[in-house]
């Protein structure tokens, strides 16, 4: 079995030295919610040296709110930022001469793609042209996914590994106290329930099911390092590889 497990990076903290060896794929931010041309050059390189997949990690434009906050936007004005933060990615890239793996959505738009078919149906739209070689990653049994799917898009599924989920596969708000888990042997655990019965134990306790081959990681939780060292060594120890 082979699972990938990928992380939000070039975001500020400059920890992407230490998390690189514990991941396989990651997501670079472009802009939107942070990032500019020196961040993701950095980051690219990184990853190039680590052999780790790279992706684009475009949200609202709102630095203010770390892109956190689902804001309103005219569809003409939203097009052009995602546009702008992938041309911006893309260049990056061809100065490294690497392609693009995959594209994920940060924060609120990630969340909004999931629930919303109108702006599922205009973000597609958008990034069909970005994504004919690369992947999207979404959430299993999402809006997102369908309308991906319905578009001849090649997605991955996703679940967060570091994250608590509400009965219905939506994540737990940020505003909660519970909505990051914390302690490594959790995460490790979260993740293997999910890899072995395609099921995720929610915050009322419930089983319910969910697929994914891609695992997120966030590289802003206070612990990152230990988690994604511990969760890492401990998937290949079952066996499984992480690649």
């Amino acid at each position: 079995m082979k699972i990938d497990i990928n992380c939000d990076v070039g975001e500020g903290v400059d920890n992407e030295h230490l998390l690189m060896p514990y991941i396989s794929s990651c997501n670079i931010a472009c802009g939107g919610h942070f990032g500019d041309k020196n961040t993701i050059d950095k980051t690219i390189e990184l990853a190039v040296q680590n052999k780790v997949l790279i992706g684009a990690h475009p949200s609202f434009p709102d630095k203010e709110n770390f892109g956190r906050k689902l804001i309103e936007m005219a569809d003409d004005d939203f097009k052009e930022s995602i546009q702008n933060q992938l041309n911006l990615f893309l260049n990056r890239l061809a100065v490294f001469k690497v392609k693009m793996h995959h594209i994920k959505p940060h924060g609120a738009l990630y969340n909004a793609i999931a629930i919303d078919k109108d702006v599922a149906v205009l973000f597609i739209d958008i990034i069909k042209k970005y994504a004919i070689d690369a992947y999207l990653y979404v959430p299993y049994s999402s809006v997102i996914e369908k309308v991906a799917l319905e578009n001849n898009i090649k997605i991955k599924y996703e679940a967060f590994a570091d994250r608590n989920y509400n009965d219905d596969l939506t994540l737990v708000s940020r505003a909660c106290e519970n909505a990051m888990i914390l302690d490594k042997e959790n995460v490790f655990q979260h993740v293997m329930r999910i890899i072995k019965e395609d099921k995720v134990k929610t915050i009322s306790g419930k089983e319910v099911q969910i697929k994914a081959t891609t695992f997120c990681l966030h590289g802003d939780a206070k612990n990152a390092i230990e988690i994604a060292e511990y969760v890492s060594n401990n998937i290949k120890n079952e066996g499984i590889i992480v690649g």
